[in-house]
């Protein structure tokens, strides 16, 4: 797959492709990552980019022309036309469904906007889909461009040393949809903290229930939402409902 991405910051996505597990995803060629920089379209001797709001206000706006421009040029270098998406505070928040989806996609382009945002006439034309990290503003769309490149990366075959790690992960169907349960390793005791005496026991069949039953009280804690959707969705078993009610006993 192939995501080309529109930023004034090239540099910025230099650590992922070079660095961490997630790099063999691009060193393999499983991904592509192509990066276009606006300022190589700007206006005039100084390669313009962007301008002040019409209507006045504070900060700049991208300017709709190297924006459409740099679009063109990577949609020419593709075999087809590919998705555009944007990352903006007006997307829906990115989540693992849309991260499970975009894995197993051609790839997209993706457009980083910077300053106070992007004129709305380029997003009105070109822009597919819009994404967010959450409710929050940041400086820029590369940090959630990154983002959503590493969690496409570490999905693709082969990338993490076992193939269940990802399984495994929080947010996951492996897991119905709930949090991941806590993790320890060596030593068995540190700073006077034991590590739980049931994962010490060899016994698989009640480690998994500890497990599972951690799952439920994380998720139950931090994130009900998570839970509730989960038990919407008929993932909860006779035995989880029990535990549940232990927990507010």
């Amino acid at each position: 797959m192939r995501f080309d991405v529109l930023t004034l910051f090239p540099e910025f996505f230099v650590p992922l492709i070079n660095s961490g597990v997630t790099r063999r995803a691009f060193q393999s060629g499983q991904i592509q990552v192509v990066l276009h920089n606006p300022r190589d379209h700007g206006e005039g001797n100084y390669r313009r980019v962007d301008d002040r709001p019409f209507g006045g206000g504070p900060g700049m706006v991208m300017l709709a022309e190297p924006l459409t421009l740099t679009l063109a040029q990577a949609q020419s270098q593709r075999k087809k036309p590919a998705p555009v998406l944007m990352f903006s505070p007006h997307g829906r928040a990115l989540h693992h469904g849309m991260v499970q989806r975009w894995s197993k996609s051609e790839g997209a382009i993706l457009v980083c906007g910077r300053y106070e945002g992007v004129d709305q006439r380029f997003i009105d034309a070109f822009v597919d889909e819009q994404v967010s990290l959450g409710d929050f503003v940041m400086s820029g769309g590369e940090f959630a461009a990154l983002a959503l490149l590493d969690a496409v990366a570490r999905l693709q075959p082969g990338v993490l040393g076992d193939a269940e790690s990802h399984a495994q992960d929080s947010f996951n169907a492996g897991l119905d949809g709930l949090l991941d349960c806590p993790h320890y390793t060596r030593p068995e005791s540190w700073n006077g903290q034991q590590v739980p005496v049931v994962l010490l026991s060899g016994n698989h069949q009640r480690i998994e229930q500890w497990r599972r039953q951690q799952r439920l009280r994380l998720t139950s804690q931090l994130r009900p939402d998570l839970l509730a959707h989960a038990r919407s969705q008929g993932r909860l078993s006779q035995e989880d409902e029990s535990f549940l009610k232990t927990l507010s006993s």
